[in-house]
């Protein structure tokens, strides 16, 4: 079935207001250029605030960037991608988890000044490619990036990360650090996730995290330093911003995650399109464009690189509400929860355990998300270009294979996204040139 084009009133007019503005009928769908009554779409936008927060404040507390600039960014981001893309694509932008693995070998040290210049960047080179869908459409992208790449990409990114989850991938911190919190924590998440049903399911991360915090409260293993920090903190203020500096090494090492922004912000639009019965592929380039802009902002500032978010989505999905309008309460919440150091000292009395919990459960998800890829389109592994693209990408993500050439150092995750492409289109290649056709073969089978 192809679907309508977007037909917006006008690209910057007032909402129109959905019905009686207080109630979805069955089969009904708030679009983009509608909205509810404002105290119901100041509602649903604080619940988009609270519905990526757990995954957004869990990436810079892991990375070492400020929390509170962290978040502060994300709901600026959020009010520049509305705008890039006209009011018509509802999305917020959140902390990518796919810039971890890279910002932690980037800011070896302790300096985010690199990690920061390689993610403006790659927020640059998202907006390059943004331009170029714009104006030349986007069929390239599902050519150059298939199910089996994407769904290998994202998988591997998940894996790479599981050392981060046990050790901090070798700092100490993690599950090993403190085991009774970190098991508490993900048993509490895991609980969360059957127990309740509907938006507080949504939020068993948060819960976790809530649980494993007051469990290391109660036991006296909070952080005394941060603790302190908490007390010292003003309730009012600007975020502690950081200015980037350049390392070619550092961007080359970040510069790979751009592949999996392309994929999360492909797969937004085509998502909401489905659920609103419009064909947005038109608005696909501004949202590269708006998403790569946002994490420019947040690399010259000392926020984390931003990418469209699921967690938002399912928001969407529950409420039949996809008006834009919630999405600029939700932008402009952040942005005041981002002015509070308070609040941003709170974040960062979450011990090293509770994170090891929580992360332990996010990178498996990730891992799993590549699987999932690749079962709702139906990639066929008995087609050997298939199998072993993913299977070789794979571990070397997983292993994190690393490359050092001169100054350089590329990782498993640059290396296994590489790894990805090049065995992909470099088979098929040598298969059409050869007449060898492989879909037609059965590949290569260990026995178990």
């Amino acid at each position: 079935m192809t679907l309508p084009p977007t037909e917006p009133r006008s690209r910057w007019a007032p909402w129109s207001l959905h019905g009686d503005g207080r109630a979805v009928n069955p089969g009904d769908v708030v679009h983009p250029d509608e909205r509810l009554s404002w105290p119901r779409t100041l509602g649903i936008g604080v619940q988009h605030v609270v519905a990526m927060f757990g995954a957004t404040f869990t990436v810079p507390l892991i990375t070492g960037f400020p929390p509170a600039t962290t978040l502060f960014f994300s709901g600026l981001g959020t009010l520049l991608f509305l705008l890039v893309t006209g009011n018509r694509l509802p999305s917020y932008l959140g902390s990518s988890f796919a810039f971890i693995a890279p910002v932690l070998a980037a800011k070896a040290g302790g300096d985010i000044g690199p990690a920061l210049g390689a993610i403006l960047v790659a927020g640059a080179a998202l907006a390059v490619v943004g331009l170029v869908v714009q104006f030349a459409g986007s069929r390239w992208i599902d050519a150059l990036m298939p199910p089996v790449v994407t769904g290998a990409i994202v998988a591997l990114i998940g894996l790479n990360l599981a050392p981060v989850a046990w050790d901090g991938g070798g700092s100490g911190t993690g599950v090993k650090a403190q085991p009774l919190i970190a098991v508490v924590t993900l048993a509490a998440i895991l609980l969360a996730t059957v127990i309740f049903r509907g938006f507080l399911a949504r939020l068993s991360i948060l819960l976790g995290v809530l649980v494993g915090w007051l469990l290391a409260l109660a036991l006296g293993e909070l952080d005394p330093a941060a603790v302190s920090g908490l007390r010292e903190a003003a309730w009012v203020g600007l975020p502690d911003f950081h200015a980037p500096s350049f390392s070619l090494r550092a961007v080359v090492l970040v510069v790979p995650v751009v592949l999996v922004l392309i994929a999360e912000n492909a797969g937004h639009v085509k998502a909401v399109a489905a659920m609103t019965g419009r064909n947005l592929d038109r608005d696909m380039g501004r949202a590269f464009l708006g998403d790569g802009l946002a994490t420019v902002l947040a690399g010259s500032g000392g926020g984390s690189g931003t990418t469209t978010y699921a967690e938002n989505i399912g928001v969407m999905a529950a409420t039949r509400v996809y008006s834009t309008a919630a999405y600029w309460i939700a932008g402009l919440t952040a942005v005041l929860l981002g002015l509070s150091p308070k609040f941003g000292a709170l974040i960062l009395t979450v011990p090293a355990g509770v994170l090891g919990g929580a992360t332990t459960a996010l990178y498996g998800l990730i891992a799993i998300l590549g699987a999932r890829i690749w079962i709702e389109n139906r990639v066929d592994f008995h087609d050997p270009v298939n199998l072993m693209t993913a299977a070789v990408a794979v571990i070397v993500g997983a292993a994190n294979y690393t490359l050092i050439a001169g100054d350089l150092s590329f990782n498993g995750i640059a290396l296994g996204t590489a790894a990805a492409l090049v065995i992909y289109h470099g088979m098929r290649l040598i298969a059409r040139l050869r007449n060898t056709t492989p879909a037609s073969r059965r590949g290569p089978e260990p026995e178990l």
